[in-house]
């Protein structure tokens, strides 16, 4: 079995995929910048037993990160639980993407993971969002090429923002809005911050296109998709699992035989 981890801001993601590409489990635990190696080592084990999964069983491993003051510690758990050293998503790794940026080194793995995922299930030209700590927009044109992207505060940073600087607005829940037009504070919150960023999505859609001078399949990933993506008028392909079929992928492209 392959453990394949992804390191966000927010969640670190932990998934076990088998024979074929199957995922057999997705697991989250929170990103915590102070923790060890060992007590990321003991949460790791603890997700792989409880989807009774042995160290053992382990073949082989794969981390992206975007959060460098976790990356050492989560790599270190990772060996002393399986005794398997990590393939690391970075530079150097084959991933059969075309980077057009004035900066190859600078794209975030998590990015490109996404990338190559997409690109094994859609034709290019692609348009690629990740609705998480941060929201992200980023482009796939013909011929596999990362044309580059936006990056914009994720819906939950946002909400934040509102309530820590506006002193009469409380915290809230992001449940579905039951109209644009809210009748009472909470109400007229719910329905600016999540309609709000499906209208801002469709725009934002509309803008890449009219750049690229052609339309393109939108594909969404991300812990606040789900929730966003019903609210937009446009059609958007709804996959969860793109980071963990990507980092498969980059993990047989790139494996020792």
């Amino acid at each position: 079995m392959l453990l394949a981890i992804d390191i966000g801001n927010t969640n670190i993601v932990i998934g076990g995929i088998g024979a074929g590409g199957k995922i057999a489990f997705e697991a989250r635990i929170a990103t915590d910048r102070i923790k060890t190696s060992d007590q990321y080592g003991a949460e790791i084990k603890s997700m792989l037993g409880l989807f009774d999964i042995r160290p053992q069983d382990v073949d082989g491993c794969i981390i992206s990160s975007v959060v460098p003051p976790v990356f050492n510690s989560v790599r270190t758990g990772i060996i002393k639980v399986t005794g398997k050293t990590p393939m690391v998503v970075g530079p150097g790794l084959k991933t059969g993407l075309n980077i057009q940026m004035d900066n190859p080194s600078q794209v975030g793995s998590d990015r490109i993971v996404i990338a190559v995922a997409a690109l094994a299930e859609y034709e290019p030209p692609l348009i690629l969002l990740d609705l998480g700590t941060a929201t992200t927009i980023e482009v796939v044109g013909k011929g596999s090429t990362y044309l580059g992207g936006c990056i914009i505060p994720g819906v939950r940073v946002s909400l934040e923002a509102l309530t820590s600087r506006a002193a009469q607005l409380p915290g809230i829940r992001l449940d579905q809005p039951k109209k644009v037009i809210g009748k009472n504070t909470v109400d007229c919150m719910r329905s600016g911050i999540m309609y709000g960023t499906a209208a801002m999505l469709d725009g934002m859609l509309d803008r890449v296109e009219e750049e690229m001078g052609c339309s393109a399949t939108v594909v969404a990933t991300g812990g606040m998709a789900q929730f966003i993506v019903p609210l937009c008028h446009r059609e958007i392909r709804l996959e969860k699992d793109l980071l963990l079929k990507g980092l498969s992928i980059i993990y047989q492209k790139n494996k020792k035989p």
